[in-house]
């Protein structure tokens, strides 16, 4: 049982709420053995009834190997996985599960600046618990619309030293141009937050010129599409199929039209499961998770969203 693959059922050893709205999950193997080790910033995917499939990061101890701890915010306008996971789930409770899967690692740095928005807490969580045993400086900004609604609070007291609370109510939203105008010149920052949160970072690192790493929860907003949106045909270099991509449809709906298996989860372009390697042609990357230069590399797509710029993309496949 490695990264990456699914693990068949784990069991709910714990079901509590930790803030408002935020349900803390942990769940272990059935026959008591070890789970697979992971690194900070890795999620799982939980299979829940309906074919729906919701990532979520991993936030317990990496000690801890019997189980595996997730937090879930109840979206009430959401499309069904927390109305579950917060009203339907019990100890007890069997749940298929797959990973772990880490597009969000954690690199040396010689100075790192966190800031999370809300759930945005949980891949930065044990970044932190790792950081704070090397030396290295580090801080986390942490905002929420209330102290009630931010989940972790008393985990985090352990690091007081090094952690700034900003709940809304309080003392207003999180200011993150102030936050980076006093980071050095050296230091990382890693984000996770709503969407709004992490446009403002994008844009304050962007004029700051601090290395900036980013989790979402959501595709990004407004990605634009910059070239024709037609038909373009997908070589398959393993199986020797060429198959033709309509305008309107995703690669990963052909493949599954022609009973080839890729495994995909979100269907927006950010969990990163349908991943797959290009031999040839030029992509039209539409995710939310490749970094500018693996973008440019060109070695790497989403098929769940990505399209082609070029008549034709050979994959891996």
């Amino acid at each position: 049982m490695g990264e990456g693959e699914a693990v068949a059922t784990l069991v709910v050893t714990v079901s509590e709420t930790v803030a408002a709205g935020v349900r803390l999950l942990r769940l272990a193997r059935t026959d008591g053995l070890d789970l697979p080790a992971w690194e900070p910033g890795a999620h799982i995917d939980l299979r829940l009834p309906g074919d729906l499939v919701r990532q979520y990061s991993l936030c317990g101890s990496q000690d801890d190997r019997a189980s595996w701890t997730v937090a879930v915010l109840h979206q009430p306008a959401g499309r069904g996985g927390s109305h579950y996971l917060h009203h339907e789930v019990c100890v007890g409770d069997e749940i298929a599960v797959a990973g772990p899967r880490n597009l969000f690692p954690l690199a040396p740095a010689q100075e790192y600046v966190f800031l999370a928005g809300g759930i945005g807490i949980t891949p930065l969580l044990p970044m932190i618990e790792q950081v704070a045993h090397t030396g290295v400086s580090w801080r986390l900004h942490y905002g929420g619309r209330g102290r009630a609604s931010m989940a972790f609070l008393d985990r985090l007291a352990a690091h007081a030293d090094h952690v700034h609370v900003h709940p809304e109510d309080e003392v207003g939203m999180l200011d993150v141009g102030t936050v980076l105008a006093s980071a050095g010149s050296g230091a990382e920052v890693y984000a996770c937050g709503p969407s709004p949160m992490l446009a403002e970072v994008e844009r304050r690192c962007a004029e700051t010129g601090h290395k900036l790493r980013i989790e979402r929860f959501a595709a990004t907003p407004g990605l634009s599409v910059e070239v024709d949106s037609g038909s373009f045909e997908v070589e398959l270099a393993q199986s020797g199929l060429t198959l033709e991509v309509p305008e309107g449809r995703a690669i990963t709906e052909m493949l599954d039209e022609c009973g080839i298996f890729v495994p995909t989860s979100c269907q927006e372009g950010i969990c990163g499961t349908c991943e797959t390697k290009v031999l040839g042609g030029e992509v039209d990357h539409r995710d939310s998770i490749l970094t500018e230069g693996e973008r440019v590399g060109g070695d790497t797509m989403m098929l769940c969203v990505s399209r082609s710029r070029t008549p034709r993309l050979v994959l891996d496949l």
